[in-house]
């Protein structure tokens, strides 16, 4: 069998899971006069686009991706700059006392002052993140791959996942500081631990929406699991994997900081319940940003790594409409 072949069953998974939200969204019949033009013209779907691309749209330029990446920033901005007005005015008028809402000024005061001390912790609850996170993709991957793959390892491991799942991970938390201490350790594991079923499911759903007949084709010309896998499988399952990841990056969070309130003498989480106990409403205020800064600082990172390993899905290219109206 050879390679290219093979490349070219794998582009066929990749353009059937692209084309799956165009056909949906497109409420012409086949045969349609917009659909095909009886003498022979370029169908409208292809209007504009250069002829040899495969009906591929052209890659946008710089000044494009710039200008569609401001266009996607003003609403949230909008949004927040609402949100900030709304709470600056309240927290001004003092309806609601200042040691419970603290103004936006008084928590970038508390933020510029002690910003050493909360950078130090900001970089502890990172750590923790990243490293719950990228254990939880990895071994969330390796179990998915396992249940796809073996009936037998389906029913062994699901129920146990599920299970797994289904416990509060703060009434393990105490018992995991008990078992591994007040270092780094638990907090790692709490993000695993939360993390990791949105990269099983995920990853399980994508390995088996593979079409099954390309799979036939790949072995009746010869292909092995490996090659497979790593030619068809994997390539189908992205979309529905980077979907799980951009979920467990940010449980990862919840996960670290859920550790560092059980026990901890650094991080975000320490820091809150400091400020909690002292009645110190900027500092809480402040505690919070950082840790939703994290969040999303997390979040766009995937989202920028999921735009470059699937470029062809349809969910990344700009004026899919998903809506027949």
């Amino acid at each position: 069998m050879t390679e290219n072949a093979l490349d070219t069953a794998g582009g066929q998974a990749a353009n059937q899971a692209a084309s799956g939200g165009r056909q949906a969204a497109s409420p012409l019949p086949p045969g349609s006069a917009d659909a095909s033009a009886s003498d022979g013209s370029t169908p409208s779907a292809m209007a504009g686009r250069p002829p040899g691309t495969g009906g591929r749209p052209p890659r946008p330029t710089l000044g494009r991706r710039a200008v569609a990446f401001a266009d996607s920033l003003w609403r949230p901005a909008l949004v927040l700059a609402a949100f900030f007005a709304a709470w600056w005015f309240v927290a001004a008028e003092e309806y609601v006392p200042n040691y419970l809402v603290p103004t936006p000024v008084q928590v970038w005061e508390t933020m510029t002052g002690q910003w050493s001390e909360l950078a130090r912790h900001t970089l502890v609850t990172l750590y923790e993140t990243v490293l719950g996170f990228v254990l939880a993709a990895a071994l969330g991957l390796a179990t998915a791959v396992a249940i796809a793959y073996s009936r037998t390892l389906d029913k062994a491991l699901y129920p146990i996942v599920l299970f797994a799942q289904v416990i509060p991970k703060i009434a393990i938390a105490p018992l995991l500081v008990v078992w591994f201490g007040l270092g780094l350790t638990p907090k790692i594991i709490l993000a695993v631990l939360i993390a990791f079923f949105p990269v099983v499911i995920s990853g399980v759903a994508g390995l088996r929406s593979t079409d099954p007949e390309l799979l036939d084709l790949a072995a009746t010309m010869g292909a092995g699991p490996w090659r497979t896998f790593r030619k068809i499988r994997f390539p189908n399952a992205l979309p529905h994997l980077m979907a799980g990841l951009k979920v467990a990056v940010t449980l990862a969070v919840v996960g670290a900081v859920v550790g560092e309130f059980v026990g901890a003498s650094e991080g975000l989480g320490y820091v809150l319940l400091l400020a909690n106990g002292n009645l110190d409403a900027p500092l809480l205020f402040a505690d919070l940003i950082l840790m939703s800064a994290i969040g999303i600082v997390l979040f766009v990172l995937v989202e920028i790594a999921e735009a470059l390993l699937i470029p062809w899905h349809a969910s990344r290219r700009a004026g899919v409409s998903l809506t027949t109206s």
